[in-house]
């Protein structure tokens, strides 16, 4: 993993966390243990389903920038498609308190999402020029 890459993934998966933990006490005052058990399942879905697009994204890095970008838009697509199969699947549970669930889904998805575009704000800009360039200084 690229150090710009794992900068990402740190400065992205430690405010997540830290809120996550947060959403737990919040489900537990509002919802009881049930809450709780929603918001940390949540945070967990959050983390794991970020982290292993990150991840996924800069292996294909190392490979080319259009293995990147296929990776990236892939990486999307399946968790749209897991997102879809878990709302589905927990629809009827009644072990957790499922508004407690997608409210702390959407809240961390967007403070990860949030937490990229800090990192990337925070980092100088790369410019990548082809190699054949002609030298056309003074």
């Amino acid at each position: 993993m690229h150090t710009s890459d794992a900068r990402m993934l740190r400065g992205a998966a430690i405010p997540t966390s830290v809120v996550g933990v947060g959403a737990v006490v919040i489900g537990l005052l509002t919802a009881g243990a049930k809450g709780a058990l929603a918001a940390a399942l949540a945070s967990v879905v959050v983390i794991a389903f970020f982290s292993v697009s990150a991840l996924a994204v800069s292996w294909a890095a190392k490979y080319s920038s259009q293995t990147m970008m296929l990776a990236a838009l892939a990486s999307y697509a399946v968790k749209i498609l897991a997102v879809m199969v878990l709302v589905t699947v927990i629809d009827g549970v009644s072990i957790f308190d499922t508004q407690v669930f997608g409210w702390t889904v959407i809240g961390l998805a967007l403070l990860w999402i949030g937490a990229e575009f800090r990192v990337v704000l925070q980092r100088r800009p790369y410019i990548d020029e082809p190699e054949n360039v002609l030298d056309r200084s003074p």
